[in-house]
């Protein structure tokens, strides 16, 4: 069973978030995502202070057997990625939850109540496997 942090809030289609002392969110791709694409090749992150719709491609994460879309979870202008990335994708891999996350937005508004729990994103992997 892949690793769901209580702390966080996921998206459907498998980001996780997690706010911020400073309001801004840190987003990431779940355990469950990248142990199911495997070991990541490459990540495209998005451009510096670019805006984005919640559900809007924002990044690609490739693996050696997918590519695989990464959607924003919530509006907002992306004020900083994480360029460890670029070098060592698979740092998401190794710790999705922590070295592997992909970028820090600052959101137009708190959509965060949209976001699922970490039960309600269980019940959604566990659903996927049936």
């Amino acid at each position: 069973m892949s690793s769901v942090p209580k702390s966080l809030k996921y998206s459907n289609s498998h980001e996780w978030v997690r706010q911020d002392e400073d309001d801004l969110l840190t987003v990431g791709v779940t355990d469950h995502a990248q142990t199911m694409l495997g070991d990541l090749v490459y990540v495209e992150l998005p451009e510096l202070e670019g805006s984005f719709e919640t559900g809007q491609e924002v990044a690609v994460v490739e693996s050696v057997k997918a590519a695989a879309d990464v959607y924003s979870p919530v509006s907002g202008e992306i004020v900083e990625i994480n360029e460890l990335l670029l070098e060592n994708p698979q740092l998401i891999n190794e710790d999705p939850y922590g070295k592997g996350w992909l970028f820090r937005i600052r959101p137009f508004e708190s959509e965060l109540k949209d976001l699922l729990s970490a039960d309600e994103y269980s019940k959604v992997v566990a659903s996927e496997a049936h």
